[in-house]
């Protein structure tokens, strides 16, 4: 049980743009985050179900299998369904993020282009908000 807590948040981050992929990891891992990237959905529906993140990045605009189908798989993955996911998307119309808040029930919502400070709040908040005993990519624990 110990060894679980201290071991690092892991983010998995599926987007289909490498660069972005990179970014996300790059601003993550400076707060103590493991950060592994998937560029479409099918390999990081595959990703999750072997990984268990703690938390999911998702883009909504990809190819092959959507952001969109690939939420609706976690949810119907019993093993999954709990994993906080946050919509990383350029799709900014209060339209989609009704859609995504309040139709689909995603955990948080956050337009690109976006900032770093505005993606580690994201982030800490949902893991707050879902209960993990971790600010930032450490066990709280490990902050006194």
């Amino acid at each position: 049980m110990t060894a679980e807590r201290d071991r690092p948040i892991r983010v998995l981050c599926i987007e289909d743009d490498a660069e972005m992929i990179e970014l996300v990891r790059l601003i993550l891992q400076q707060q103590g985050y493991r950060v592994q990237g998937c560029t479409d959905g099918a390999s990081g529906l595959v990703a999750a179900r072997e990984s268990r993140p703690d938390l999911i990045l998702l883009d909504l605009m990809m190819p092959g299998m959507d952001g969109w189908e690939v939420f609706r798989r976690l949810k119907q993955d019993a093993d999954l369904a709990d994993t906080p996911v946050i919509v990383v998307t350029a799709k900014a119309q209060s339209i989609d993020k009704m859609l995504g808040l309040h139709i689909a029930k995603v955990d948080d919502y956050i337009t690109k282009p976006f900032g770093p400070q505005e993606l580690l709040g994201r982030v800490s908040g949902v893991l707050e908000k879902s209960g993990s005993r971790r600010v930032g990519g450490v066990p709280r624990a490990s902050l006194k």
